[in-house]
């Protein structure tokens, strides 16, 4: 019994920590501001992220990702209105990532 309990307990600390890192597959939204990026992208203000959440959250690792209002402060997120210190650095790194996936 205590073996399921760990396991089911490493199963669910992993589905969290999934929620909280950005989704490399919007990299092209990341930093042009068009409010383009879908919710788990990532993002480095409010103006990236789809209008209808217009929320960039730190996921609490300093790193921006588009999030519903109503789950700003979940899964170790600090809720809206991220702004990312490192903006240049993080835009640069997803055109990168866009140029490695080829969209």
């Amino acid at each position: 019994m205590v073996r399921l309990n760990i396991v089911a307990l490493l199963a669910i600390s992993v589905t969290a920590l999934a929620q909280v890192i950005p989704n490399d597959a919007g990299a092209r939204n990341v930093g042009n501001g068009q409010g383009q990026q879908f919710i788990t992208g990532g993002c480095v203000a409010d103006n990236d992220c789809d209008p209808a959440n217009a929320c960039c959250a730190d996921n609490g690792q300093g790193v921006g990702v588009c999030s519903g209002v109503a789950a700003a402060n979940q899964n170790g997120k600090l809720g809206c209105g991220f702004s990312d210190p490192n903006a240049a650095a993080t835009i640069e790194a997803a055109q990168a990532q866009v140029e490695e996936q080829g969209f």
